[in-house]
């Protein structure tokens, strides 16, 4: 996992503010040497950091005991985590071992060697949020052949660079990709129809906080949404933004679906991190 420092400060307190996870596992990182900083391995809680320098975390780290994620949900047959940002959900041509999917599998098989995971649907490497793993090539056929049908609500908590004329509404758009995977709004219905629901939170000098629901699952589609409406989600370099962050923010933090394993709908959910707070309030 990669991070690069906003603002000068000290490493530990950065951690904090960056990881949406217990102070204590953060703290295992550094216990266990996983910290790097500007590729030195770094162990102290109070060494001062200045605005630019690269944080490397090893998560694949033999020492350490716990696990970048927060799990929302695990049975038998289904584990539901807190994917951080900055990691991808599975691997790329570019990248094939510092995964959500690799550290998933060392969790799974810390607890049980014959143990197996099955990713059922992803996010992208800069959001944050819900998502989740079969454990049993059975339960991810089921989700996934039926994903349209069994998930009765998809919600993030978006912060987009300016203010909606409205304070809810719908954008509905026909999205086409290119070669290079950038997807673009098409002027004409010869594209994939995204719907896109949203309504204000709350709203500073800069930004505004908005709940966002989507009834269809398009590669970037909050992303592009907003930012061909001139409001890009803040820190989201690929559509426009230019504001000097350390994240992207948008965050899957509720995820309500139909679970064929109980034959009963289940809400998952996940806190609002804390940086989308802090960038609120200044």
């Amino acid at each position: 996992m990669k991070l690069v420092v906003n603002k000068n400060g000290e490493l530990l307190e950065f951690l904090y503010e960056r990881l949406d996870m217990p102070k204590k596992r953060v703290k295992q990182f550094l216990v266990h040497g996983a910290v790097y900083v500007n590729e030195d391995r770094i162990t102290q809680y109070n060494y001062p950091l200045v605005a630019g320098q690269k944080i490397t975390i090893d998560t694949n780290s033999k020492h350490l005991k716990n696990f970048p994620f927060s799990i929302i949900f695990e049975d038998d047959h289904l584990l539901v985590v807190n994917k951080p940002s900055g990691l991808l959900t599975i691997a790329t041509e570019k990248e094939r071992e510092r995964t959500l999917y690799h550290i998933v599998r060392d969790y799974v098989l810390s607890k049980n060697p014959r143990g197996r995971i099955f990713i059922v649907h992803r996010l992208d490497k800069d959001t944050s949020g819900i998502v989740l793993f079969a454990k049993d090539e059975k339960t991810k056929n089921q989700l996934q052949e039926n994903w349209n049908e069994y998930v009765s609500l998809r919600e993030y908590t978006a912060i987009v660079s300016g203010h909606p004329k409205e304070e809810s509404g719908q954008i509905v758009q026909y999205l086409k990709e290119t070669k290079t995977n950038l997807v673009y709004v098409s002027r004409h219905e010869d594209g994939k129809k995204a719907i896109t629901n949203y309504s204000v939170l709350k709203s500073n000098e800069k930004y505004s906080m908005l709940k966002v629901t989507i009834e269809t699952g398009r590669r970037n589609q909050i992303r592009v949404a907003f930012a061909s409406k001139k409001m890009p989600i803040v820190g989201d370099k690929k559509y426009g933004d230019k504001n000097k962050v350390s994240r992207m923010y948008l965050h899957a933090n509720r995820l309500k679906l139909y679970y064929p394993v109980i034959k009963k709908e289940i809400l998952f959910e996940t806190p609002i991190p804390n940086e989308f707070k802090k960038l609120m309030k200044s």
